[in-house]
């Protein structure tokens, strides 16, 4: 038998091997795409608008989403899913006041758990906050502390008096002002003072404060951005390309770094002397005793 002979029967021979396994992958495919539809079929679900390859519905969001939505709804009713590129599961749409407050009120363990994305799993250290963590023992806890030790009724009233100088201040400096008065950002500054007096104990400096207001403005920004890896999976190396990834651990190191300081502010204060409880001091308490306040 010669070289060529020898040649031809392995090609025929890999040949039959890549043919039958194409046809394996794709017979598996056809099957689990049938038994996916078929589970699909028994459950009673919202109606959808037709949907593109790849992209899903994504396409008839346009640039003003909101807008999109209620003309959606009035086609396909107040509940209707929507597939938002290759996410996994659908995105529930409620239009209805009713329904939304059916799934607030009497169904909210079924819809507690919100999609986490990578600004929200890298800005708030994977999730593990009250906003966005997944229901469960540890979100109870975070819960309890929150509705039982820092927005109580009694400690709410206790901040009375803050809120009463921040407002007599606001009217005072607008009675000052002559001419056109910003409001937008005189509410902005009352409220990042209330914020964080109640918080931290006291208002921060002119230059503390202008960095506490851009870094809550990034946070926010990032937060609303864009990011292809949440609804394509494939293609997540794009939002490293772009910066993005690289902008949100920025944005967690400035936040660490001023939360080292606060903390260690705190901590000296309470060497030096007494003073009124805040939100940190209650959380350094919790943290260092382990238990509630």
């Amino acid at each position: 038998m010669n070289m060529n002979s020898m040649a031809l029967k392995q090609w025929q021979y890999d040949s039959t091997f890549y043919l039958s396994l194409f046809f394996i992958i794709i017979s598996t495919m056809l099957f689990v795409f049938k038994l996916s539809t078929r589970s699909k079929s028994k459950l009673n679900l919202p109606p959808s608008p037709p949907k593109l390859p790849i992209i899903g519905h994504l396409h008839l969001l346009g640039s003003l989403p909101h807008r999109s939505l209620k003309k959606l709804s009035h086609k396909y009713g107040d509940m209707m899913l929507l597939q938002l590129g290759m996410m996994q599961s659908p995105t529930l749409v409620v239009s209805s006041a009713d329904v939304a407050m059916e799934i607030m009120k009497n169904q909210d363990l079924n819809f507690s758990n919100r999609p986490q994305f990578t600004p929200q799993k890298i800005l708030f250290y994977g999730c593990n906050d009250v906003a966005f963590g997944n229901y469960g023992e540890k979100w109870k806890n975070k819960r309890k502390i929150l509705v039982h030790q820092l927005l109580s009724s009694k400690r709410v009233q206790s901040f009375s008096q803050i809120r009463k100088e921040e407002i007599e201040g606001l009217i005072k400096k607008t009675r000052e002002l002559s001419g056109y008065v910003n409001l937008s950002e005189m509410f902005l500054s009352i409220a990042n003072d209330f914020v964080c007096k109640c918080a931290l104990g006291h208002a921060l400096s002119t230059g503390e404060g202008n960095n506490v207001k851009e870094l809550a403005r990034r946070v926010t920004i990032q937060l609303l951005a864009f990011n292809m890896r949440d609804f394509f999976p494939l293609f997540g190396f794009v939002d490293v390309l772009t910066g993005k990834i690289q902008g949100y651990k920025a944005t967690v190191r400035a936040m660490d770094a001023l939360f080292d300081q606060v903390i260690a502010e705190r901590k000296n204060l309470e060497r030096e002397g007494d003073h009124n409880k805040d939100f940190l001091d209650i959380l350094l308490q919790f943290q260092e005793g382990g238990k509630l306040v």
